[in-house]
């Protein structure tokens, strides 16, 4: 079965825990990283599941530094320090949300593919699959509605994090927002294989 709506490089069914060279695992099969690019804040939000529950391993922001203001200085800012966060938390996957264009602004959807492109070959050193879900899919996979409001997809991630506030800055939820999404996708294809 195709993944509608996400764009993805593996075949999510035949994902098999590694092992690095040192012996320890080379992925948690459970844990993934959610990712909501940007030039001046990238979110992340590592997610772990266990069955039916979700938790939030660590989450937070990569920002470049204050010299670092050209293109390139924050393009290798962001690719440095996801790289730091895949090898620290060792994932079996990377979520980003699809780049998507609005007429009025061309150019934020170009800028933003830039940063996803950084994430995308970080992961991809690393050998780590990597899902891009559209914005409305990452809505209804949380809601059940594509065109959920902001509240409501605060108040799903808070419910199925077990969170007492939401996760700051909006970023950081936005992140774990996709990150939960690939987690339900996960399990969605899993019940549908019958394992």
């Amino acid at each position: 079965m195709a993944l509608r709506s996400c764009e993805s490089e593996p075949d999510l069914l035949r994902m098999q825990p590694r092992t690095g060279d040192d012996g320890r695992p080379a992925v948690f099969p459970g844990r993934v990283v959610g990712v909501d690019p940007g030039l001046n804040v990238t979110g992340y939000a590592v997610l772990e599941s266990s069955g039916r529950a979700t938790r939030v391993v660590e989450a937070g922001v990569i920002r470049p530094s204050a010299q670092g203001k050209a293109m390139g200085q924050r393009l290798s800012h962001l690719h440095l320090g996801l790289l730091e966060i895949l090898d620290e938390f060792r994932p079996a996957a990377v979520a980003i949300e699809r780049v998507h264009s609005h007429v009025k602004f061309p150019r934020t959807a170009i800028l933003m593919a830039h940063a996803r492109g950084v994430i995308m070959l970080a992961a991809a050193l690393r050998g780590i699959p990597v899902f891009g879900y559209a914005a409305s899919r990452i809505k209804k996979s949380l809601t059940g509605s594509g065109r959920a409001p902001k509240s409501q997809m605060q108040h799903a991630i808070m419910t199925e994090l077990r969170l007492d506030a939401l996760p700051e800055p909006h970023d950081v939820a936005d992140a774990c927002a996709v990150a939960l999404c690939h987690h339900q996708v996960s399990r969605n294809m899993v019940g549908l294989d019958g394992h």
